[in-house]
């Protein structure tokens, strides 16, 4: 077992609140220790932005990987192996992301990581994990060029047998975008933006396509500077445009600013986004006038599912300081993933991990399936979820409102 040092045990847990997981305590540097009386270690790493803008979402993707650990050796779901996490801060940059992954491969125990949040990171991550055959498990990546290449429009080609995820692709979420905004929404003309980055560009992308195909208009474009929050000369621009419906590719710590200076600018219209600004920080950024703002994000919501009521439960009873954000049920089908490949390598080795754990954990990822938090959990020929389940979610006195469920029909 490793070493680590442990900090206080909080009330819920003393009171024997968390009834579903293994007594257990989280400690100063991201990792957990959920002692189950010895055996052999497994560490699951965990690599999302813990610090910064982004750490609402980062926060919550590391507890819920706690808690499916917890829950792991609590059940002695793999008998002779304790599980661990040993949590990455990447600040949600790729070089920083890139250092991480090298980290979690220099340490031999673990044989899995789950993360990252941002699909920039995300590609700086890939070369690293594959070369080492150590398998990666986004609960939140969305580029569909992570899985399907470059090319993926026209040539669909896996660059990385290492890399899986539990959300669905943007060549789903914009267009499903699109089609809410254009038939439901009934707005013709829209302005779109984005941060420049891999996730943002790529979703404004795939959503500006499918606009034009159902005959919206797209009225301007604009590219901005993600380390600003003036976001004055877009949001004129935005007025003069004559757009009716503004869409951001991005995350929520420019789109709330960038909404608010819009409504100030003059142009009472709604914002458009993605997951990546599906979280309430969004909406206190952006201000009263945000009612009428509108978020797609993968799955279905996660207090609506029966599948998830015990995750919600159980998050709930062990005491977590931050809430499970937007990737809380993908984060724990993502570690719990790793868990079901580990039970398999182990199961078909008599009861003990092989000398070559790594390869045969990414080999068995493949064939993953099971009943999760977030539905049916498998991945299909790309490393892709083949759950395709999107909501669109709109601002409502305040708060996140689901208001259509469904999957993109293109």
């Amino acid at each position: 077992m490793r070493q680590r040092s442990l900090i206080a045990i909080t009330a819920a847990l003393a009171a024997g609140a968390l009834t579903l997981t293994a007594c257990g305590s989280r400690d100063d540097d991201g990792g957990s220790d959920s002692g189950n009386g010895g055996g052999t270690t497994v560490v699951i790493g965990v690599d999302a932005p813990m610090t910064g803008d982004l750490s609402a979402l980062g926060l919550g993707i590391k507890n819920s990987v706690d808690l499916a650990v917890k829950t792991a050796n609590k059940e002695k779901y793999v008998e002779g192996v304790t599980f661990e996490i040993e949590a990455l801060d990447d600040q949600g940059q790729p070089s920083v992301g890139q250092q991480n992954a090298s980290k979690f491969v220099a340490d031999k125990d673990v044989l899995g990581v789950v993360g990252p949040l941002n699909s920039s990171v995300g590609e700086s991550m890939q070369k690293v994990f594959d070369s080492a055959g150590l398998v990666e498990v986004s609960p939140a990546n969305t580029g569909p060029s992570l899985t399907q290449g470059p090319d993926w429009r026209t040539k669909k080609v896996r660059p990385y047998k290492s890399y899986f995820r539990t959300a669905t692709t943007d060549a789903i979420q914009g267009p499903f975008a699109a089609q809410y905004v254009y038939n439901d929404a009934k707005k013709k003309k829209v302005f779109v933006i984005d941060d420049k980055k891999t996730y943002g560009a790529g979703l404004a992308a795939t959503f500006t396509e499918e606009f034009k195909k159902l005959g919206g208009t797209v009225v301007g474009t604009e590219h901005i500077n993600p380390d600003t929050k003036d976001f004055s000369s877009v949001a004129t621009k935005v007025k003069n445009s004559g757009a009716d419906v503004v869409y951001y590719g991005g995350e929520y710590p420019q789109a709330g600013p960038l909404s608010k200076q819009i409504k100030e600018a003059g142009a009472k219209i709604p914002l458009v986004g993605g997951d990546g600004i599906k979280d309430d920080t969004f909406i206190k950024l952006a201000g009263t006038g945000s009612d009428g703002d509108l978020a797609t994000s993968v799955g279905a919501p996660v207090e609506e599912l029966d599948s998830a009521k015990k995750f919600v439960a159980d998050y709930k009873a062990a005491g977590y300081k931050e809430g499970y954000a937007a990737y809380g049920g993908y984060s724990y089908d993502s570690g719990w993933a790793i868990i079901e490949a580990v039970k398999k390598v182990v199961e078909d080795n008599d009861g003990k991990l092989p000398d070559d754990a790594r390869a045969k954990v990414t080999a068995a990822m493949q064939n993953v399936s099971f009943d999760g938090v977030t539905g049916k959990v498998s991945f299909d020929e790309f490393g892709d979820a083949t759950n395709k389940q999107l909501t669109v979610y709109a601002v409502e006195n305040g708060a996140f409102t689901a208001v259509k469920s469904g999957t993109y029909t293109g």
